[in-house]
């Protein structure tokens, strides 16, 4: 399994068309590719400029990258949403782990 959780001081921010195809900012947070065999790719974006205080509310994508351009595709199957929520909760506590223990 691929993780990559980015530091703050390089966020990559992708742009997402709202319902009314206006193009709002997203900090991905997280891609990972699932042990299942399917070489699919997924990332975990939160909304670009929100106060990081707040709890922020997680959004999960499907990806396909092509000629550096990346697809995104919704997430519709309730086994396939598990499995990534499933896989993100795990990484994260994982990441939780690694920063205590460097404290």
């Amino acid at each position: 399994m691929t993780d990559e959780i980015n530091n703050e001081d390089e966020a990559e921010i992708i742009y997402i068309p709202d319902d009314d195809g206006n193009d709002e900012a997203f900090e991905v947070i997280m891609r990972f590719e699932l042990d299942d065999g399917t070489d699919r790719k997924y990332l975990m974006v939160v909304p670009a400029e929100e106060d990081g205080e707040e709890e922020q509310e997680v959004f999960a994508f499907r990806y396909e990258e092509e000629n550096e351009e990346i697809k995104l595709f919704p997430i519709e199957d309730q086994a396939e949403w598990d499995m990534v929520e499933e896989t993100f909760n795990t990484l994260i506590g994982e990441f939780d782990e690694a920063e205590e223990n460097k404290a």
